[in-house]
């Protein structure tokens, strides 16, 4: 593309019509208002050597602050000489993404599903310890580990619960029906908060004596179960989106109900729900910060913890820009993820 044609597309784009024109100049002043002293803040004025407050200068931010407490902002309250443990959990999970994504077309499923059935333990036996390990308990995670800790293993439950769930609800025998009717519209219906709550105080009183669940076990699997709502309906979308043509012709073909959905009907729908699903991904990471009610410190509940220290009281605004901007990159890169796979499969 030339320049010109370049500038042409914007002028057609930003100035075609003098309503236009008045709103985009607008627009750019309201942002340049908002821009130019939010830029000064964060990056002229701001401090980024030095390790005390004292070090700090006024009117811009105190990176520092971030500096000095950013072991504890990644792994939270995790023991210093431990942490290569996470560090190793993370390399796995990030090497076992770029193998899926660049492994042959045929083998993608087969290698995602291995992985599947590996990494999980494996997650669990690194951070939490035993056979080998020292152990760790739970209330020492914290951190960006914690987050994405709970964002991935409540993934893992809702999942596959919403497919059940969401193929349920369409099942034509009443009483599966009706069950998962009831499963989606309860979880769907609770408060997140309210779910993390009594999953965490009134589950415990429920168990019989001797039987315990950890608490950060619990909050996951509350997590789980009201994401698997959402995501039921978003698979569920899908499915009705999909042409009925579809099942009647695998059922022409000869193949039963199971292979007909399996290799049919529901890799279709779940790329129709590709977008949804992904709706519901940057939901749940976000939805991670509601465990600080029950005292689990997660990015948002270390970066809270971290300003009841005398000596960086007042970096609030540098605590919670610093998690926020962690925040926004996970998700967009999620909707970006997503964006590929929906380009890639359109092609």
């Amino acid at each position: 593309m030339t320049r010109t044609s370049a500038l042409s597309i914007w002028r057609e784009r930003l100035f075609a019509t003098p309503f236009t024109g008045f709103t985009s100049v607008v627009l750019v002043v309201l942002m340049a208002w908002i821009a130019v002293p939010l830029i000064r803040w964060a990056v002229i004025d701001a401090t980024w050597v030095g390790s005390t407050r004292a070090d700090c200068a006024a009117g811009g931010a105190c990176w520092v602050f971030i500096r000095a407490r950013f072991g504890q902002f990644m792994y939270g309250l995790y023991p210093v000489d431990q942490r290569w443990r996470v560090d190793i959990a993370g390399i796995l999970v990030l090497a076992s993404v770029l193998a899926v994504v660049f492994a042959p077309q045929r083998f993608k499923l087969k290698l995602a599903l291995a992985l599947l059935v590996v990494l999980p333990p494996l997650g669990i036996w690194l951070l939490s310890g035993g056979f080998g390990l020292r152990h760790v308990e739970t209330r020492e995670w914290g951190g960006l580990t914690l987050t994405l800790f709970i964002s991935i293993y409540s993934s893992l439950i809702a999942i596959p619960l919403g497919i059940i769930f969401a193929l349920g609800r369409q099942s034509e025998l009443r009483i599966i029906r009706l069950i998962s009717v009831i499963f989606i519209e309860f979880w769907r219906g609770v408060p997140i908060i309210a779910v993390i709550f009594l999953a965490s105080l009134l589950l415990p009183l429920i168990l019989p004596g001797g039987i315990g669940i950890d608490r950060l076990a619990r909050a996951v699997i509350g997590l789980g179960f009201v994401i698997a709502a959402y995501m039921a309906e978003a698979v569920r979308g899908g499915l009705q989106a999909l042409p009925k043509g579809q099942r009647e012709a695998a059922t022409a073909l000869g193949l039963n109900y199971w292979k007909a959905t399996g290799l049919i009907v529901l890799p279709q729908a779940l790329r129709i729900s590709l977008p949804a699903m992904t709706n519901e991904f940057i939901a749940l990471i976000k939805n991670t910060t509601l465990v600080l009610v029950v005292s689990i410190l997660d990015l948002l509940g270390i970066a809270q913890a971290s300003l009841a220290d005398p000596n960086w009281v007042g970096m609030n605004m540098e605590a919670y820009a610093f998690s926020g901007a962690i925040y926004w990159l996970i998700c967009f890169a999620l909707s970006r993820w997503s964006r590929s796979l929906e380009k890639k499969r359109r092609l």
